[in-house]
């Protein structure tokens, strides 16, 4: 089945009359037989609006209780069961009442669209889910309900509705929009002629730029190469030097003298790397462009003409700015240069302008030697073999060796120009083949010692051999090259796959990607500079390496990121080649200071409110918890104080008892809280040595009654390594614990078992147990699972002990106990020295 068609009838406000235009469209294809209904119209009570109803076929809606209400939503179902050709669906962004079938409308409408049926629906543009923030700006008010903007740009048509902000005022004033009592509140506020005029021009530029983006497609899709000046758009070529701010305002005046002009700055490479632009020019250039309104692209191109051209076709532009030629005079005989090429390729539908400015004719410096990138010790090694070469070679031929032939002779003379080009390139090799041929004539040709050539067919040889040279020469100075581009193009995929595995991972420090750096480009010194502002003294963020540079002028090479922060380096002046990945480590030197600041941020952050909820949970407990047994304490002290009562012995112990208990339980709450504080600041200091469990737990259950336990610890356990004090602490908080939670009669189990390198004591309950998602919760501070009103602590005893346990190298976690109830298992490293043996097993056991 074919999906439906979607038609959206955009607004600037409400009022402008979208829900009038969608239904009298709805009418005109009732009358051309359509089959067309209203799934969901909201009228608002408008007379003109309600009256557009009649006539149309209207599916009921559907009725959903919420909080003792009743609301109306589309019936989907009923719409689906319907199946309509056309379905009317009014307020895209409305968000349904809870219980509907979906969240939103607009998966009410996907739906209908998925089964094939057409929707023609409605929306503001206060309601495009990415211009809720413009719209609070202009209006004051935050829109609730929106809808995402992908669902309106994928609808087949979409519709303006528009009206001037006066005329919607009239209609409002008039009474066709709200009710009387409200029209003077919405004059006044959200339909101010100023939100109108701001409200409509959003809406005019969103539609604007939808018909641009299918214009693109269209073009696209048709393979449309020629330009469609629907509006002015200029491109800006760029070239690094200081004379792009200069173009770069011209063409923003030129783009103002239109309506809806645009600016677009391109800068293009080689792709070798091989350019004089300076990243820092680029980087104001780029936010000049940005500044005034424009875009900035950089694109790689061997032939700057065509890119640029093409780039210009490609983005349907109708001028393009470029600055006169900064070449000196004597450098046009190396061409026409980029902007005469421009401006004679580029047809009749796109204008160049060609801007003079302070640096044309002043020169912009020879680019890098070709040969520069095979290093200087290989150009030098290459002169060498191509110029002294031959003449060791002569000298070997005519005194050392018998004579080979002419043929052979040659071969022998261009094996030394294929080693000059290997090694030095082309121009040690065409040296070599031009010191080889004379040498060639002179010393083996007949006549021997001329210039003169007698037979012909040594002259045909002779021609051959350097041509044969100067092709050779050729094609292996080109695979050379291309093996050095493809070598240094390997190490830089392996640089960027570098920086895209752990720097975004997060698995690299600041100092360890600098150092990074410094190793890559095999400099002295990296430092990352920032500063606040323009005229803020520049501060080091990181360095590695002596004597890092403190202000970007200082280093040898520095690249800007922002405005605000560079990467200086110190060392050596790179070539620009080297420039690329260097850019890439520099915006990744500030995402990873980014992201470490972020972590210290988030650090402080989770100890503030960790911090911030103790001590909220500690006033909680002061003031309930450690209240209760003063409470107790102070009653029992003043009826023994009391001289209106006759005490009777028994009385007086019950009291004294009393206040026993509650000092006990005093004592015990404030040791739990000294405990956990001990722990918060990391001021627990275990001494570990060779323990017994059978001395430390019984001593751990006087705190507990003696019939509430059943203790089971074999004589037979290996000695643990712990410390003594601290794990009687925890052992004790954990029966403790236990023996509150268990039901009137059931005694809690504790017994220990051997097991590998570790003993495990095992404290189980019968108790309600802790569901799975709850188990680690129990163990945090000041948590009582489900708060039972018998807990008499402050919800420390399981934090304290997990925080001793693992103080002295153990674990401490839970386990449901089979048959219901609740297993604190608490395991102990043995002592080195005690460690169980295995047992000898006879031989039988062991295959």
């Amino acid at each position: 089945m074919a999906r439906g068609k979607l038609r959206i009838y955009l607004g600037a406000a409400p009022g402008v009359g979208k829900t009038y235009a969608m239904l009298s469209e709805a009418h005109r294809r009732v009358e051309r037989g359509t089959d067309c209904v209203v799934a969901f119209v909201e009228h608002h009570h408008r007379p003109r609006t309600e009256v557009m109803l009649h006539g149309l076929e209207q599916i009921p809606r559907a009725e959903i209780e919420y909080r003792g209400a009743v609301f109306t939503e589309m019936d989907v179902d009923a719409v689906l069961g319907r199946a309509p050709v056309v379905a009317l669906v009014d307020e895209l962004a409305h968000t349904n009442v809870p219980g509907s079938r979906n969240t939103k409308r607009w998966q009410d409408v996907e739906e209908l669209l998925a089964a094939g049926i057409d929707v023609v629906s409605t929306v503001n543009i206060q309601h495009l889910e990415s211009l809720g923030d413009v719209v609070e700006s202009i209006t004051g008010v935050r829109q609730r309900e929106t809808v995402p903007d992908e669902v309106v740009r994928r609808a087949d048509q979409i519709e303006l509705v528009d009206m001037s902000p006066e005329a919607l005022r009239r209609r409002m004033a008039h009474g066709n929009i709200y009710k009387s009592d409200k029209v003077d509140a919405a004059l006044s506020n959200y339909f101010r002629p100023g939100n109108l005029t701001a409200l409509r021009e959003l809406a005019l530029l969103w539609v604007a730029d939808r018909v641009d983006a299918y214009l693109t497609e269209y073009r696209s899709e048709h393979q449309v190469s020629t330009i469609w000046g629907s509006r002015e758009r200029i491109v800006v070529g760029l070239t690094g030097g200081p004379e792009g701010r200069t173009l770069i305002r011209r063409a923003a005046r030129l783009a103002e003298k239109g309506a809806g002009g645009e600016v677009t700055a391109v800068y293009i490479s080689r792709s070798d790397g091989l350019t004089s632009a300076s990243p820092k020019e680029l980087a104001d250039q780029r936010t000049l462009v940005e500044d005034l309104g424009g875009t900035f692209h950089q694109v790689v191109g061997e032939d700057i003409p065509v890119a640029l051209l093409d780039f210009a076709r490609g983005v349907n532009a109708t001028q393009i700015v470029l600055g006169v030629s900064r070449r000196r005079s004597w450098q046009s005989i190396f061409g026409p240069g980029v902007g005469a090429t421009a401006a004679r390729d580029s047809g009749p539908d796109l204008d160049v302008h060609l801007i003079t400015h302070d640096e044309a004719g002043k020169g912009r410096g020879l680019p890098a030697a070709r040969g520069a990138r095979l290093g200087r010790s290989r150009v030098i090694w290459g002169w060498l073999v191509g110029v002294l070469g031959p003449a060791l070679l002569t000298w070997l031929l005519t005194s050392a060796t018998p004579d080979v032939g002419l043929a052979n002779d040659m071969l022998l003379f261009l094996t030394l120009t294929v080693a000059a080009a290997l090694l030095g390139g082309l121009f040690p090799a065409l040296a070599s083949a031009v010191v080889g041929s004379l040498l060639l004539n002179w010393y083996f040709t007949p006549p021997v010692h001329t210039f003169t050539i007698a037979d012909p067919k040594n002259i045909v040889a002779i021609a051959i051999f350097v041509g044969v040279a100067v092709s050779v020469a050729s094609v292996v100075d080109l695979a050379a090259r291309r093996t050095h581009q493809a070598a240094r193009l390997r190490a830089e995929a392996e640089i960027l796959s570098y920086l895209a595995g752990n720097v975004l991972r997060g698995e690299t420090t600041l100092e360890a990607l600098l150092e990074r750096v410094r190793e890559t480009f095999g400099m002295e010194s990296v430092a990352l500079l920032e500063r606040s502002g323009e005229t803020d003294p520049w501060t080091c963020a990181g360095s590695v390496g002596p004597g890092p540079a403190k202000i970007p002028e200082d280093a040898d090479v520095d690249v800007p990121v922002g405005d605000h922060m560079a990467l200086s380096l110190r060392g050596r002046v790179l070539p620009a080649a080297d420039r690329r990945v260097l850019a890439a480590f520099a915006a990744q030197a500030v995402v990873v200071l980014d992201r470490q600041r972020l972590r210290r941020e988030a650090d402080r952050a989770k100890e503030l409110a960790e911090g911030n909820r103790i001590r909220t949970a500690l006033l909680a407990a002061v003031s309930h918890d450690l209240r209760t047994p003063l409470a107790g304490i102070k009653a029992a002290v003043t009826s023994l104080r009391s001289d209106d009562v006759d005490w009777s012995p028994e009385d007086q112990s019950d009291l004294l008892e009393a206040i026993e208990d509650g000092a006990d339980r005093l004592d015990l709450l404030v040791g739990n809280l000294l405990d956990m504080s001990r722990l918060q600041t990391g001021t627990v200091t275990p001494i570990l040595r060779e323990t017994d469990l059978d001395e430390v737990v019984p001593m751990a259950l006087g705190g507990v009654p003696e019939d509430s336990v059943e203790l089971e610890i074999p004589e037979t356990l290996p000695m643990v390594h712990v410390d003594r004090g601290l794990l009687e602490r925890a052992v004790a908080n954990i029966v403790e614990n236990a023996v509150k939670y268990s039901p009137p009669g059931e005694k809690v189990l504790v017994s220990a078992s051997a097991l590998a390198e570790r003993v495990e004591v095992r404290v189980v309950d019968r108790g309600p147990g802790v569901p799975d998602d709850a188990k680690n919760r129990i163990f945090e501070p000041f948590q009582r699972y489900g708060d039972s009103p018998r807990g008499a602590g402050v919800g420390l005893g399981l934090a304290v002990a997990r925080g001793f346990t693992e103080a002295v190298g153990g674990t401490l976690h839970a386990e449901d106990t089979p048959g219901g109830g609740l297993t604190m298992v608490l395991a102990l490293r043995t002592a080195p020295e005690r460690r169980p043996r295995q047992p000898d097993l006879p031989a039988a056991a062991m295959s």
